[in-house]
């Protein structure tokens, strides 16, 4: 691969102060593991302590508004979250988009204030089962890619893509090692073709149902560069196990 792996928790909505010291435990976990990056995405009350506390973990958030600063009740924007210190946002995720009807143009606009902002952006792809079950799973998914990265010369360096089949997020189904592999090509093919050679620096990750009983098949398959766990990143013995299977499995 063409980086370290990245192994990225996203918390969801779950998550109060009481839980810095499973954060501090996977620092310093991840501090035995140079060769992996490590990131959390807390929910937004706890990007600020995370970003101070942290010495080896990059800490992101899991969404962003489009817009700067205005009148947006609730809201939080890039600019705020770089404030507080985070490095990274997730924009896309199958909750997102089915919860909060953002389309992949929303998904483009999120992506781009966070690149305005200096964030690096993690961008989520992927598909239903009854579009799989239908066989377009394939196109549905470097559909997204092409429609939600976000465009522009030297922005590659900066971005990554997580392809999260919505049918296996929280439920404990996992696509074949054969099947994530081929999506994996597939979402790489869609990057060149947008980002030309600038592309093959993008790290794609995996996301769905990933835990310490199948990352190291998950991690091996072909362009994975990396995780976005879910339920197994709340607990520091858990998303550690990951990150160990992912140390030593690629990268320069």
């Amino acid at each position: 691969m063409p980086n370290r792996p990245f192994i990225v928790g996203n918390w969801k909505m779950n998550g109060i102060r009481a839980m810095l010291s499973e954060a501090r435990s996977i620092d310093r976990g991840a501090a035995r593991h140079p060769d992996v990056r490590v990131g959390i995405a807390p929910p937004f009350t706890l990007v600020l302590p995370m970003a101070e506390d942290m010495q080896a973990a990059v800490i992101g958030a899991q969404d962003c508004h489009a817009k700067p600063s205005g009148a947006f009740t609730g809201d939080i924007s890039a600019p705020m979250l770089a404030d507080a210190g985070a490095q990274f946002v997730i924009v896309g995720h199958s909750e997102r988009r089915a919860m909060h009807a953002e389309g992949n143009a929303e998904v483009r606009a999120k992506g781009d204030a966070a690149l305005a902002a200096g964030l690096e952006v993690i961008v989520c792809v992927g598909e239903t089962e009854a579009e799989r079950d239908a066989g377009n799973a394939e196109s549905v998914v470097t559909g997204q890619v092409a429609d939600s990265i976000p465009l522009g010369e030297e922005v590659a360096s900066r971005v990554t893509v997580a392809y999260e089949p919505v049918w296996a997020i929280g439920t404990g189904r996992v696509p074949s090692v054969a099947d994530v592999g081929a999506m994996h090509r597939a979402i790489r093919a869609k990057i060149l073709e947008i980002y030309g050679e600038g592309g093959a620096a993008v790290r794609i990750l995996y996301g769905g149902s990933v835990n310490a009983g199948n990352a190291d098949e998950l991690l091996a398959a072909d362009e994975v560069g990396g995780a976005l766990v879910g339920g197994a990143s709340l607990a520091a013995d858990s998303f550690l196990a990951i990150v160990t299977a992912a140390s030593g499995a690629g990268g320069e």
